[in-house]
């Protein structure tokens, strides 16, 4: 019997967010509110109150709130962290015996039963009370029970008294020295970010790509001209690929040519030369200064610097010659270079994590990323950590956020789901996704779905790429412009973090490789010349969503997302609120990238907490029109030779109320 507290008769159970039975954290970023729910339950027909406990870890006084009942059980409430960090939460539950007599009493006084008794049971019930609480509340209580006591002579009034409000008020505040409350226990975790990791548009260029002359190798000092043009177009990310040297030995030609020819500048990705390795410059981007003053010219411009972190080196790295046991060799005394058979990596050598050297090996790695937070960079885009222990990153992540819980973690991990939601559990801030190959009404209806609708939503924070360097996939081939509107658009109001890798996705470059998704004359392998000064109908409604976005709340979330129906297969649509509730996107997207669509869809009324039969308006936050609608169902038509897209701002009169947390029972009696 001693494993077992007899008076403790409350259960509390599958409590949400819980990542992998409290593991892992659940994520949140400051002041997102933070819903946590919970089965909470006891035997018989007791009434049962829940509260919610949660605080900043390390701190020694927990906040609380009451949870309300939302049926069969289970209970919810509310909290809001203020600060990054991690947080903890619990649940509270106790059998409520006063709210308990309150209703039998209530039940029995209106069936005209004698309640004499139960008055009795009510004044003991109080005193008990009144032996829990502070001195400084006792009083109050006992003048609450004078009064109770005093009306006995009549019934009726005994049993409203037994109603009143600060009464009730007070015997609730008892039960935080009840020994029969039960609290869930350990606490479960919150990992708290910075609002950027909710909310964030990324632009992808070449830094060696910026050169004022064709045929020239562009540097820190000419990308910076490019950073205001970046930053009007409403982008508050500039994610580079590695800017390190580039490895001679094994370097691939054009279009990935096994062979480079003279001149040839090679793949950034192979990191290392004579030159250094992974905490060195490229000698014709420019030197460390430059790099800082790029990042500081950044910022100014309201952007900030993604830096690509990619554990691979060439075979010239410093590394190889310095620590050879870091590195496969196979058995005639070559070093393994990378292989995803039939294809071969020539330039590239992965790093052997099952060495026995890995503590120096782990240490290592983790002082590349303090050297590049020490020169300004708070973002890192992790290339292929899927093929790196999730153990590395589950500590470097870790060690990394102790001492900057500002920094962000984006994983590039186009693998399989199970993977992908293990990197987000270790600690990736963001994650690549399927978005990129997910085109009909139905294949984007289940994926939105199971991102923002399962437990993947607490946890696993989707970054949406319609294109990459090594991706050009065949609907934006054979789409052209209005494919690139249309999965822009969809990209960025469907997810509150989206990407794109930048100038070839503005002008429109559809030309693949043969067989391959791929785009040809590939800037991986060659330097570019752009017309930095170009714009296009494609960049001029990439800088009107980013408007949109930041002037809606609505669609700086992802969970928000109410998916709607309509009555043609190619016009999708789906709504966003606010978590206040005053802000509501509705997203209408053409999904035919060749002919006009048309149709009725539906806005969800009754899910938004409006009446179905109100009128209201859509304003078209693109055109600049404003529709007046009335009930669910209206109609529209979307044209790819236009804009194939619109997103309209749904306008009340009368806005819903915000989702609270409810009052106490005893507080509606």
């Amino acid at each position: 019997m001693k494993n077992f507290e007899g008076r403790k008769r409350v259960v509390i159970e599958n409590i949400s967010p819980r990542v992998d039975d409290g593991k892992f954290p659940a994520k949140r970023t400051v002041l997102e509110p933070c819903t946590v729910s919970a089965n909470v339950f006891s035997d018989g027909h007791d009434v049962v109150q829940a509260k919610l406990l949660y605080r900043r870890q390390g701190q020694q006084d927990w906040q609380d709130f009451p949870m309300k009942p939302i049926g069969n059980d289970r209970f919810e409430a509310t909290f809001t962290p203020d600060e990054m960090g991690l947080w903890e939460f619990t649940v509270e539950g106790w059998v409520d015996h006063f709210t308990t007599w309150k209703n039998g009493l209530k039940k029995k006084f209106e069936d005209n039963q004698n309640v004499e008794v139960e008055l009795q049971i009510g004044t003991q019930l109080m005193e008990e009370a009144a032996s829990r609480l502070p001195e400084t509340r006792v009083e109050v209580l006992r003048n609450k029970i004078n009064e109770y006591n005093g009306s006995f002579h009549a019934q009726a009034s005994a049993v409203a008294a037994a109603f009143d409000e600060e009464l009730s008020r007070l015997v609730y505040e008892s039960h935080y020295k009840n020994e029969d409350v039960i609290q869930y226990n350990p606490p479960l975790l919150l990992d708290v970010e910075r609002e950027r990791a909710r909310f964030s548009a990324w632009y992808e260029f070449f830094p060696r790509s910026t050169a004022y002359e064709p045929g020239q190798h562009g540097s820190f000092q000419t990308s910076k001209r490019i950073l205001p043009r970046i930053a009007q177009m409403g982008f508050d990310v500039v994610y580079l690929p590695p800017i390190h040297p580039v490895g001679e030995v094994n370097r691939k030609g054009k279009n990935n040519a096994t062979n480079a020819q003279p001149g040839d500048v090679g793949s950034p990705w192979a990191i290392g030369s004579k030159d250094g390795g992974h905490k060195s410059i490229h000698p014709e981007l420019g030197s460390v200064d430059d790099f800082v003053d790029f990042v500081q010219e950044a910022n100014r411009q309201g952007l900030e610097i993604a830096l690509d972190y990619a554990l691979q080196c060439a075979p010239d790295h410093p590394y190889v010659k310095e620590h050879p046991q870091w590195f496969k060799w196979r058995p005639d005394g070559t070093v393994q270079y990378a292989e995803n058979p039939p294809k071969k990596y020539q330039d590239v050598l992965p790093i052997n994590f099952e060495n026995d050297d890995w503590q120096n090996l782990w240490q290592e790695l983790k002082s590349i990323f303090n050297f590049w937070i020490d020169k300004g960079v708070k973002i890192f885009r992790v290339d292929n950590p899927h093929t790196k222990p999730f153990v590395f990153w589950e500590w470097v992540i870790a060690e990394v956020r102790k001492d900057h819980p500002e920094v962000m973690f984006l994983a590039e991990a186009f693998t399989r789901p199970r993977v992908m939601e293990r990197l987000a559990k270790v600690g990736f801030t963001q994650s690549y996704t399927y978005f990129t190959w997910r085109v009909s009404k139905e294949e984007l209806q289940e994926y939105v779905t199971d991102l923002t609708k399962t437990s993947l939503k607490d946890y696993f924070r989707p970054n949406f790429w319609p294109n990459t360097p090594d991706i050009l996939p065949p609907h934006l081939t054979t789409g052209g412009e209005p494919a690139h509107l249309v999965r822009m658009i969809l990209a960025a109001t469907l997810s509150s973090n989206w990407g794109m890798y930048g100038p070839v996705y503005e002008f429109g470059m559809t030309q693949p490789m043969p067989t391959k998704e791929e785009y040809i004359n590939n800037e991986k392998y060659e330097v570019k010349h752009w017309d930095w000064e170009a714009t296009t109908k494609i960049s001029d409604t990439i800088t009107s969503i980013n408007r949109i976005r930041k002037e809606n709340e609505a669609l700086q979330y992802t969970n928000n997302v109410y998916l709607t129906d309509s009555d043609n297969a190619n016009i999708f649509a789906f709504v966003k609120k606010s978590p206040q509730g005053n802000n509501i996107i509705l997203t209408v997207v053409n999904l035919d990238f060749q002919w006009k669509q048309s149709g009725w869809i539906k806005v969800p009324l009754y899910d938004l907490g409006l009446d179905p039969e109100t009128r209201y308006r859509a304003h078209d936050l693109i055109s600049g029109h404003t529709y007046h609608w009335q009930n669910e169902w209206n109609y529209v038509e979307l044209s790819p030779q236009a804009i194939p897209g619109h997103v309209f701002r749904l306008e009340f009169d009368n806005y819903p109320e915000p989702v609270q947390s409810a009052k106490p029972e005893f507080y509606s009696e």
